[in-house]
């Protein structure tokens, strides 16, 4: 993704009003990304004002530390198997289009926090100096292939087919994931410090992570008209490598941006008389509030 860097001309110039300036940058801070520049920006040039009231303190030697947010998906296009020996069928819908369904974008305060698309990370810092560390990575991701035209290709009631199907409910058809296609992560993590404020104020890190574990999914499906029964199972593995950016303030309290690239592998999903199978992947981003608990042994700190 490309970023963009805002350079706002202050110098004085006689025929630039002022109230055209503060236009300017209500316009330019309206937009998210620049307002939280702006913040961090900000707190960076007044924080030199407050590292000389504190004497500088030890570390802890290890870290313990939890978050709790919200994503968004974007998955590649793939295929569904479809496998029901009783009845003759073995097909496929080819080169699908599925979609997440986040929730949390008409609300969280009106609903179950575990309602919209959620994630959470519990994490250990083994060696505080050289950054490594070890983490339980969660999303609460949503999978939904529906209201589209898919092509059908294979064998169905013992016949060959080749054909396009209105793949909606008012038809018989839909795939969901929908109360999770649950990705679960394992994960190796390296934590780099960019900057920080020797009285802790304000610390900001660049965290690279990589893992593996199993996918857990809610299967929810109609194909023809016969329903499964909607159930959560362990349904394969992903696989996964994220980068997040991470700015904590007053020692405890950070706020986490990650972007995540996702493989999963699904198979054995319970369907009518049969099971379906399906690999896709994933691209994420997450916000996610969290907290620190440093444990373990102060660590002498040399200037």
């Amino acid at each position: 993704m490309s970023q963009s860097i805002i350079v706002l001309n202050l110098s004085p110039v006689k025929c630039f009003h002022h109230d055209i300036l503060f236009d300017e940058i209500i316009r330019i801070m309206q937009k998210p990304r620049n307002f939280f520049l702006f913040i961090i920006l900000s707190l960076s040039s007044i924080s030199p004002l407050f590292s000389f009231s504190q004497k500088e303190k030890g570390k802890r030697k290890h870290e313990l530390y939890f978050s709790w947010g919200y994503n968004g998906e974007w998955y590649t296009r793939s295929n569904v198997y479809v496998s029901q020996p009783a009845l003759g069928n073995n097909y496929s819908f080819v080169n699908i289009m599925g979609h997440d369904h986040k929730g949390w974008d008409d609300g969280i305060f009106n609903k179950a926090i575990s309602i919209p698309q959620y994630n959470y990370r519990l994490g250990y810092i083994i060696d505080e100096e050289k950054g490594w560390g070890f983490e339980i990575n969660f999303d609460h991701t949503k999978y939904i292939f529906a209201d589209q035209n898919a092509h059908l290709t294979g064998t169905f009631n013992k016949m060959r087919v080749d054909t396009t199907i209105a793949f909606n409910a008012a038809n018989g058809f839909y795939y969901y994931l929908n109360n999770g296609a649950n990705f679960l992560l394992f994960n190796l993590v390296r934590r780099l410090p960019l900057y920080y404020l020797r009285n802790g104020n304000l610390k900001i890190d660049f965290l690279g992570k990589a893992g593996v574990g199993p996918v857990i999914p809610h299967v929810q499906n109609s194909f023809f008209g016969e329903q499964n029964d909607p159930h959560f199972q362990l349904g394969g593995w992903n696989l996964g490598i994220e980068g997040a950016l991470r700015v904590t303030f007053f020692r405890y309290v950070y706020l986490e941006y990650a972007n995540k690239l996702d493989y999963a592998r699904y198979s054995g999903l319970q369907i009518y008389e049969g099971t379906a199978r399906q690999a896709f992947g994933t691209y994420e981003m997450i916000l996610s509030l969290g907290v620190n608990f440093p444990i373990g042994k102060l660590a002498d700190i040399h200037s």
